[in-house]
Formats: C-alpha cells, structure tokens, sequence
C-alpha cells in the first residue's frame, strides 16, 4: 500500500511549487522573475519526489485512494500548467517544459522497471545513464565545434519597436503613494488633446500599476511598474472620453484621464524691442491670455535680444511650471496647460517682462 505519510506532503509542496512557477512565467511578480522562481522549481521537484516515495513505498496501489491522488495531481498539472503556457511572458518557458520532460520520462520508466522486474533495473538504468551522458557530451562538443552554417537555421534580425511617438503628456506616481490617504497620481485629472502619448513614471519605491478600472485594465494595463520605470499610452488608440483608471497593488490609488479633440494651439509673440525697458513698449503680446484646460501656447521670440518665458515672478523667482531657458530671436517656445487656475510668468533676463496665462 501507498504511504500517506509521504504522499500527503508531496502533494502539498507539488501544489505549492507549481503555483509558484506558473506566478513566474506568468510574470505577475517581478520578484518571483528574479529568482523565486528557482525555489519554487526545487519546491515542486522535491514535491514529486516525495509524491513519488509514498506511492511506490510497498509497491504501486490500484487503491481508490491512490488513483484519486493521481487524477488530482494531474488535474493541477495540466491545469497549472496550460494557464502558464498561455498566459506566458517568459523566453524560457519552452526550456522548463524539456527540462521536466527530460527529468520526469526516466523516472517514470526506472520506477516501472524497479517495481515490475527489477532484475532489469541495472541494464535500463545503464542505458538511460549512457544515453544522457551521450547528449551532453554531444551539446557541449557542438559549442566547440560547431556544423556547417548551411545546417544552421538563418539568424532572423528582429527590429525593435521603439515605442509609440508623438508629443509627451507626463504623468508621476508620486512617492509614498502607496500609504493611503497620500497623494498619489499627479496630475489626478488629466486632460490630454488626442495624439499625445501619456507617460507615466513611477517615483514610488514600491510597484504600482497603471490600469483602466471600468474593465480592469482591457483598455489600458501597464503591468507593475518598479521605481524609475515608465509606461507609454498612445492616445490615437482611445476614443473621445473619459477614463478613470487605478492601480492593482494599491486599489484606493484612482485618477481620471480625460482625452480631447485636438485643440488648436494659441500664440503668442514676444515683439521687437522687449527687451528695452521703455514707456509704451509692449513686452509680450498678449500680455493676459485666457485658455482651456489642454490648450498649448506658442510663444515666438520676434525680438533681436534673447528672451525666456518662465513661470512665476520677479520677486519670488522660478516656481518650476515652465521655463523656456533662453530663446534667440526667430526661436520658440511651446507648453501645454494640463490643470486649471493663473500662472503668471516672466523673463528672467529682463523682469520688468511680465504676462500671465488663466486656465478656465
């Protein structure tokens, strides 16, 4: 009869390393990637081993129970393991199935031989040893010397994607986001023009993700993001909309995208002789503008003297909006207006320049 002593914990620890490598190979949790992924292998081998032991201890059953145990190994087998195979984001996958293969048929055929005539055992476990011996000496002489390229598969150069293009609307997590009641996602309402890529970066020392929430990221799903990583969403694939999304990690992490037509950008001019103070001149035209949420300004330096257009004020200084740095003449600056109020802004070469910009 089967030992249950045995078989019981193989069971569990079988269950528990599977899991954990499918976890891996599925790539939900970077840290299993890393190398977790290793130990929950050597978990589920030694699992097997034990599983193995307690069947075999006395013979192999044809109990009930012993077939029951076997179906139900099975059952998590397959099951495990045709959701890794899916859902797989691991190059490696292909190797880990071999190598379980590999390990798992002789096994299987010296334990039928050790339990149904085991005067063979030595001769087939001999030949299986030669056999794997031949492989590797084979594998290993090959990386030496290798056959004639005309044998060899042609190398397929693959061109890597450099993403989608187009002018950045960036996004931060912000650190200590994953406390609750922290800020967390800035800006927590984004209005973004259609054809801007949005960027997310992540400044958080945990992992967060980006995830569309009416469909749990069917949308949009950035996966986990560790620190200084960042995730990319073309808006030319989202319709006019809104869209709340969250992240998984963090559930209580929500903010608000809200893409827009395409807005016309608006302009304005720094006009010739701004940079001389004098009674009458005008330093930028428009000096007030009044804009929509999303709406770019273009500021043209028509001037012979060099000008920048910067957030805040004289007094004060910079308060880190924007900045255009120092703009020669026939050169410009642009920025977009991501969030509602008055910026007011000045020159940092000549501050009696001043305009400001309302955001309604």
């Amino acid at each position: 009869m089967s030992n249950w002593d045995l078989m019981m914990p193989g069971m569990g620890l079988t269950a528990i390393g599977l899991t954990g490598v499918t976890i891996s190979y599925m790539g939900i949790a970077h840290t299993f990637i890393d190398g977790m992924h290793a130990l929950t292998g050597l978990t589920m081998f030694f699992g097997l081993i034990f599983l193995a032991a307690g069947i075999l201890d006395g013979g192999v059953s044809t109990s009930n129970r012993a077939k029951a145990t076997v179906l139900v190994i099975l059952s998590i087998s397959l099951g495990f393991g045709m959701y890794a195979f899916t859902m797989n984001t691991i190059e490696s996958t292909n190797i880990l199935a071999g190598l379980l293969i590999t390990i798992a048929f002789p096994a299987i055929v010296i334990a039928y031989v050790a339990t149904k005539m085991p005067e063979r055992v030595k001769p087939i476990g001999s030949i299986i040893v030669l056999a794997a011996a031949t492989g590797i000496i084979s594998f290993v002489a090959f990386g030496f010397v290798s056959p004639d390229t005309y044998l060899l598969a042609e190398e397929i150069v693959e061109v890597e994607d450099s993403g989608p293009t187009g002018p950045i609307f960036p996004i931060t997590i912000l650190a200590n986001s994953s406390v609750k009641g922290n800020p967390d996602y800035d800006l927590d309402v984004s209005y973004v023009q259609k054809g801007y890529i949005v960027e997310w970066a992540n400044a958080d020392s945990f992992a967060h993700t980006v995830t569309s929430s009416v469909d749990v990221g069917e949308t949009f799903d950035s996966g986990l993001l560790n620190e200084g990583e960042t995730f990319q969403l073309d808006t030319n694939e989202l319709e006019i909309g809104v869209y709340e999304y969250f992240c998984i990690v963090h559930p209580w992490m929500t903010a608000k995208l809200i893409i827009e037509e395409p807005k016309e950008p608006v302009t304005a001019v720094i006009p010739e002789g701004a940079g001389i103070q004098q009674e009458g001149q005008i330093y930028y035209d428009p000096k007030a503008l009044q804009i929509s949420i999303g709406t770019t300004i273009i500021w043209i330096n028509e001037d012979s003297a060099m000008h920048t257009i910067t957030s805040g004020n004289s007094q004060e200084g910079p308060n880190g909006v924007f900045d255009s740095d120092l703009i020669a003449g026939g050169d410009s600056f642009e920025f977009t207006f991501t969030s509602s109020g008055k910026e007011d802004y000045y020159c940092i070469v000549h501050p009696w320049m001043v305009g400001s910009v309302e955001v309604g």
